[in-house]
């Protein structure tokens, strides 16, 4: 089975109605592999591409959420209760547990009401939302009080945020920061309980060692740099520098080792956080508007403004360009086991892919009759996979987010 798209009115941009090299059957090729030389080869499928343990067939919409402003942001709890659906100047709470109807549980007014929501993520216990976007200000939220309340606020010199990330559960991420910031005052001492700061000081090279349990937010900058916050603290522990413009997509390795973003600068670079220094960049021709990182390692997914998803060997030359959206890729998710991803564009289109060669498992909106009735009539801003794989939410420019049930 070749890369081939069974959907001939979509059409590989700048390849013509045949595809590349002239296609057998007229039908265009949409996933294509680049060797060391840059030369793009259609991708023969192996024959268990759409099959097997852990590979969807389609996915079911089950619920609509009405946010009633545009949904930039959206997440999913674990275990798969609540939505959380982040738009103009507040975040909206879904239980979507019980059947019938939705209305929010909870709203949580984070911005100034016409100032959109960019991210929003979950700390790995479940009880405390962090919210950015189109304020100097990321607000955290206790979601355990009786009603969800703000418990602090942390202040950048970038006036947005763009994306988040949370560094993992049970996992201890090791950042390098510098002594004459940790020495100014004492908010970095060691606390009991879950939330423990260990600080190792390095003489010779002027440079702290800080050990951080479960309590790092990164945040994407709209002036490029990428914040690393300590949550328990409430501070700026440090900033990693590149970015030339905005930073817009962040993912961190599933061992809390490694960092990726990307940016409007058209370049996606990777940080060391135990070094705290930046190990690679990758040069595109376009603006990078969303990322992911395999939850198993070895492959990252990039979302570009000229349609493509290209999915690139953390190590290798090896990478994948893959060809279905119409339009600019606004968000891209893993799948917690690995073997499949989503990704969503400004098309109106959620398309799931094969990891790492990109084969179409389902595409809402061209595939069978009951994705179909499910098409997106915006464009798909963000979106997220339940931590057991069984459910995908997207948040659209009709103002509402989707929640769909992931068929095996």
């Amino acid at each position: 089975m070749l890369g081939y798209d069974s959907h001939p009115n979509v059409r590989t941009p700048g390849l013509g109605s045949n595809g590349l090299g002239g296609i057998p059957g007229g039908k265009p090729a949409y996933s294509f592999h680049m060797n060391g030389e840059g030369q793009l080869q259609p991708v023969p499928f192996p024959t268990d591409a759409l099959i097997g343990p852990g590979i969807p067939r389609h996915a079911r919409q089950i619920n609509t959420l009405n946010h009633g402003e545009v949904v930039c942001a959206v997440t999913i709890s674990n275990p798969t209760k609540y939505v959380y659906t982040g738009g103009k100047g507040c975040v909206k709470v879904w239980d979507i547990s019980q059947p019938g109807s939705k209305v929010p549980v909870s709203q949580l007014d984070c911005l100034q009401r016409d100032n959109y929501i960019r991210s929003v993520k979950l700390l790995p216990d479940g009880r405390t939302l962090i919210v950015g976007g189109e304020a100097s200000n990321l607000s955290i939220w206790d979601l355990v009080s009786p009603t969800p309340r703000i418990k602090a606020e942390l202040t950048s010199n970038a006036p947005a945020c763009y994306a988040l990330a949370i560094s993992p559960d049970t996992k201890e991420v090791a950042l390098r920061v510098s002594h004459s910031s940790l020495m100014s005052s004492d908010r970095m001492k060691p606390r009991s309980g879950d939330w423990v700061v260990t600080i190792n000081f390095l003489y010779a090279t002027s440079i702290t060692s800080l050990s951080i349990g479960s309590s790092v937010c990164f945040s994407c900058c709209s002036d490029g740099n990428i914040a690393v916050w300590d949550l328990h603290n409430q501070t700026l522990v440090r900033q990693f520098q590149g970015h030339t413009d905005g930073a817009s997509c962040i993912d961190i390795s599933a061992d809390g080792t490694k960092l990726w973003t990307g940016g409007l600068d058209s370049t996606v670079r990777s940080w060391d956080l135990r070094e705290g220094r930046q190990l690679q960049q990758h040069d595109f021709s376009s603006q990078i508007f969303s990322l992911g990182y395999c939850p198993t390692g070895e492959w990252l997914a990039v979302g570009m403004e000229n349609s493509n998803v290209e999915v690139l060997h953390a190590a290798k030359s090896d990478k994948y360009q893959l060809h279905l959206h119409e339009s600019c890729v606004l968000s891209l998710r893993f799948a917690a086991c690995g073997k499949w991803f989503v990704s969503t564009g400004k098309d109106n289109l959620l398309n799931a892919w094969r990891t790492p060669y990109g084969a179409s498992i389902f595409q809402v909106g061209h595939f069978s009759p009951e994705v179909v009735r499910s098409k997106e009539s915006s464009s798909v801003l963000s979106c997220d996979i339940s931590a057991d794989d069984k459910y995908i939410v997207t948040g659209s420019g009709d103002k509402k987010a989707t929640v769909y049930e992931v068929i095996y």
